[in-house]
C-alpha cells in the first residue's frame, strides 16, 4: 500500500522545507534517498513541483501576501506557496486546495492553520491565472544578481531571468550518428547536433535509453568535447568526470579516456553510465590537484564552479547558495588549471570549461592563467564548429554561453569555454 505521508505534493514541500529552511541544494537531497519512497512517476512530479515553485517564488509570496496578515511558519509558508503556483499554473482547485489543507491539518504542530490555508487557497483559486501573469518575472536574489548585472548589462540579465522562469526541455547526446533519432524520440535536432525534448515524460521509458544509444546532457555541457574534438586513441584526461557525459563523449569518439573524480558516488555514476552505454574508460577515484598520470594529449578541466549558468535546470540553487564560497572556487579553479598544464604532452591541449555565469570563473581565470604561463596560448580556431554563433565567442577567444541564447529554442545552460595550449 502506497504511504499517504508520501504524496508527491508532500515530498515537494519536504523539499522546499530543506532547500529554503537549511540550504540543501535539491540535487544532493535526492541523492541521498530524498524521494525513494515514491514511485517514478510521483518522484518525478514531487521534483517538478518542487522546482516550479521555487521558480515562481517570488510571484507567490507576492500573491499571498495579500490574503497574509502576518508570514505563517516555513512549512506551512512552503504548502500555500507550492498551492499557488499550482493553482495559478492551472491545477485543479479542490485537489490542490483539498491537500494543502490535508497537510497542514495533519500536523500537531500546525494544524490549527488549515482553515487560514483553506481560506486563502480559495482566495487565490478565485483569481485565476490573471494576477500571476500580471506580476514581474521573478528575479535572481540580490548576492547573484549584482554581479551579473555588473558584468553583462540589467537587460541581458532579464533575459536570462526569463529563461530561468521557463525552465529548462531535456536535451541529449546521442553515442553514435543523429540521423532519425529526433523523429524516434519526437524532438528536434538542434543547431551544434543535439537532441531537444520538449515533453520527455520519465526518462528511463523512453527508446534508447535501456539500450545505451544516449543520454541526458544540455546542448551547452555538450559543446566543450566537441571543440575539443577527440581523435581516436588519443589519450585525454577528463577531470572531475562526474556525472560522466563528458566521459562518455570522449569515449564514443574512440579516445583513450582516464576520469578522474574526487568522490566515489559520482564515480560510480559514472560506471553506471559507462555500462549502461557499453563504453569503456579507466576510471579513478582522486584529487585532481594530485593526479599524477599522463603525460595526455589533451585534458578536459569541467573545474568545480558556482553553477551559476544552470538555474534554469536547478532553480534552488539561488537560495542554497549565498555566494559566499566564490573566492574558494576562484582560487581552485586556477590551481587545477596549473596542475593539468602539467600533465599535457608538449602541444597538447587544455579544454577549461565552466557552468558559471561569472567572469571570474570564465573569462578572467583564462586571462590570469595565460598572465601566470608565458608559453600559454588561447586556440580560437578550434571554435569554428557546426552551431556555434560568432556572437557567442568573447574578445580573449574563449566561448561565452548564456541561458538567454536561443530564446525560441528554449535557451542553453551557462558556460564558458576555452582551448589552451603551451
Amino acid at each position: 500500500m502506497k504511504n499517504p505521508n508520501s504524496s508527491a505534493r508532500r515530498s515537494a514541500v519536504t523539499l522546499l522545507d530543506q532547500v529554503l529552511g537549511e540550504g540543501r541544494l535539491m540535487s544532493d537531497l535526492i541523492g541521498k534517498g530524498a524521494l525513494e519512497r515514491l514511485d517514478p512517476a510521483d518522484r518525478a512530479r514531487a521534483q517538478r513541483l518542487a522546482n516550479d515553485t521555487l521558480r515562481g517564488l517570488e510571484r507567490a509570496d507576492r500573491l499571498l501576501k495579500r490574503h497574509l496578515r502576518k508570514t505563517p511558519p516555513l512549512h506551512v509558508h512552503n504548502i500555500l506557496r507550492l498551492g499557488t503556483v499550482e493553482l495559478c499554473m492551472g491545477g485543479d482547485a479542490h485537489g490542490v486546495v483539498n491537500e494543502a489543507v490535508e497537510m497542514v491539518g495533519s500536523s500537531r504542530r500546525y494544524g490549527k492553520l488549515k482553515g487560514m490555508v483553506n481560506a486563502v487557497l480559495r482566495k487565490v483559486a478565485g483569481e485565476g491565472g490573471k494576477s500571476w501573469n500580471d506580476l514581474r518575472l521573478p528575479r535572481l536574489r540580490d548576492w547573484l544578481r549584482a554581479p551579473l548585472v555588473e558584468a553583462w548589462g540589467a537587460q541581458p540579465v532579464g533575459a536570462m531571468e526569463a529563461a530561468h522562469f521557463k525552465g529548462a526541455p531535456l536535451d541529449i547526446t546521442l553515442k553514435g550518428e543523429a540521423a532519425g533519432w529526433a523523429e524516434k524520440l519526437g524532438g528536434v535536432r538542434l543547431p551544434t547536433g543535439s537532441i531537444r525534448l520538449r515533453d520527455a515524460g520519465q526518462v528511463t521509458q523512453l527508446t534508447g535509453y535501456d539500450s545505451g544509444d544516449w543520454w541526458v546532457q544540455d546542448a551547452a555541457a555538450a559543446l566543450p568535447v566537441k571543440i575539443l574534438d577527440p581523435g581516436p586513441g588519443e589519450a585525454i584526461l577528463d577531470l572531475c568526470a562526474a556525472p560522466g557525459g563528458k566521459t562518455l563523449q570522449l569515449a564514443a569518439a574512440g579516445a583513450q579516456v582516464t576520469a578522474l573524480d574526487l568522490s566515489p558516488a559520482r564515480m560510480a555514476r559514472v560506471e553506471e553510465n559507462l555500462s549502461r552505454t557499453g563504453l569503456t574508460a579507466t576510471c579513478l577515484t582522486g584529487d585532481a590537484l594530485t593526479h599524477q598520470g599522463g603525460p595526455y594529449d589533451a585534458i578536459l578541466l569541467d573545474a568545480p564552479c558556482s553553477a551559476t549558468g544552470t538555474i534554469r535546470r536547478h532553480p534552488d540553487l539561488p537560495f542554497a547558495k549565498d555566494g559566499s564560497e566564490f573566492a574558494g572556487l576562484i582560487e581552485l579553479q586556477s590551481k587545477m588549471i596549473d596542475h593539468a598544464l602539467s600533465l599535457l604532452k608538449p602541444n597538447g591541449r587544455l579544454i577549461f570549461c565552466t557552468c558559471s555565469l561569472l567572469p571570474d570563473e570564465g573569462e578572467c581565470q583564462v586571462e590570469d592563467a595565460l598572465a601566470r604561463h608565458a608559453n600559454l596560448r588561447v586556440d580560437r580556431d578550434v571554435l569554428a564548429r557546426p552551431g556555434i554563433e560568432q556572437d557567442w565567442i568573447s574578445d580573449g577567444g574563449g566561448l561565452r554561453l548564456r541561458p538567454d541564447y536561443w530564446p525560441d529554442q528554449g535557451g542553453m545552460d551557462g558556460f564558458y569555454i576555452a582551448c589552451l595550449r603551451q
